[in-house]
């Protein structure tokens, strides 16, 4: 099984802090796996640490009102040119991001408020037809499913 994942969940610390999302119980399933990483923003040289970001009434806006929707739009077109033309059976992304979100991300009220909807990496992977879960869903999730 083929699998993309974004590389903070593998522990690289790309994380718009400077950590990592590091997921252990990912870890263990993908550790039979063969796993490709990604992160659209380290592919866009975006610095670490950076200014946190949200989508803010669909365009993505950092924590000091800056507009860098474009930088993170030129991020997605930039991994999406990565794995071109490769298949993949899962995409496995980190939750809550306005890039790799899959069921939800933050309001931009930049609170910790949720709302539902995707970043922007996620819904091009899903408009793209790619299988694409969320790691806090991967507790319970099956391979057949």
């Amino acid at each position: 099984m083929r699998v993309l994942v974004s590389a903070c969940i593998m522990g690289d610390r790309c994380k718009y802090n400077g950590q990592s999302n590091r997921n252990e119980l990912a870890i263990e399933y993908l550790r039979d796996k063969d796993v490709v990483k990604i992160c659209p923003e380290m592919l866009a040289g975006m610095g670490i640490p950076r200014p946190c970001a949200e989508i803010v009434e669909g365009i993505v806006m950092d924590e000091h009102g800056e507009n860098v929707d474009d930088t993170y739009r030129r991020a997605v077109e930039l991994a999406l040119k990565t794995i071109e033309n490769q298949p993949f059976d899962l995409v496995i992304l980190q939750s809550r991001s306005p890039t790799c979100g899959v069921n939800e991300v933050y309001d931009g009220s930049f609170t910790g408020r949720l709302v539902p909807g995707s970043g922007l990496f996620a819904k091009a992977l899903k408009d793209a037809g790619y299988r694409i879960l969320d790691v806090s869903d991967l507790e319970g999730f099956s391979e057949q499913a």
